[in-house]
């Protein structure tokens, strides 16, 4: 069985270092670029399985990497930032970024969030039932359930758990879910938002107010998990 492949952006020689040992360890492929330029050429050339990319690069901001990116890839990308701004991990995620984890970091957080990435990118292929330990969607039929029993929607709240679903384990902006589900008119619309996750939560949560399936990124969006 082959290795799952990542290249790390990271100008950081000894951070480079660190998490070609950490990952290595744990049956992952590492690769390495210094430069943004160069990761992005090294991409073109290997694609590899996941990117794990800084933002503090010395010839361009990572933020141009992943736009330069995504308009020929679709390879998960995780931020690994010592930038802490929710502005800045909204910006990354909004352009393309599948998650984002602030320096230092644990290893068991960052290994989590890689599973989470390379899941959502082999999910990406339109299967059409998602379940999640007990929470059923299936987009064939439109249908939602909770412990096999079906959960009536509202037409608004099912496109909101669509797309939730189809992302999962993935952070979306509050601007990524009001395009999604309203329309680009909507996109500052946040008490939207507030307001259908709300409802979503007490349909499908165990415990609406310690949710454990659509969780908040506060200040960012949300995740379902």
């Amino acid at each position: 069985m082959s290795k799952t492949r990542v290249l790390v952006i990271d100008d950081e020689v000894q951070i480079r270092r660190l998490l070609k040992v950490a990952l290595t360890a744990h049956n992952y492929d590492v690769y390495e670029a210094g430069t943004g330029q160069g990761g992005l050429n090294w991409i073109a050339m290997h694609k590899p399985d996941l990117v794990l990319l800084d933002l503090g690069l010395p010839d361009q901001d990572g933020l141009e990497v992943i736009k330069n990116l995504r308009e020929w890839s679709q390879v998960p990308v995780v931020i690994l930032s010592a930038r802490e701004q929710e502005s800045e991990k909204i910006a990354a995620l909004d352009a393309g970024a599948d998650d984002y984890v602030t320096k230092p970091f644990s290893m068991g957080e960052l290994l989590a969030r890689l599973r989470a990435a390379l899941r959502h990118a082999s999910e990406a292929a339109e299967e059409p039932l998602l379940t999640f330990e007990g929470l059923s969607i299936d987009r064939s039929r439109r249908m939602v359930a909770v412990d096999g029993v079906e959960v009536k929607l509202t037409p608004t709240e099912y496109e909101l758990m669509k797309v939730l679903a189809a992302n999962a384990g993935k952070v979306l902006t509050h601007r990524q879910l009001l395009r999604a589900v309203w329309g680009p008119a909507y996109e500052h619309e946040n008490h939207y938002l507030r307001i259908y996750v709300g409802q979503l939560r007490r349909k499908i949560e165990p415990d609406p107010s310690r949710p454990r399936h659509i969780l908040t990124e506060a200040g960012v969006g949300y995740r379902l998990v």
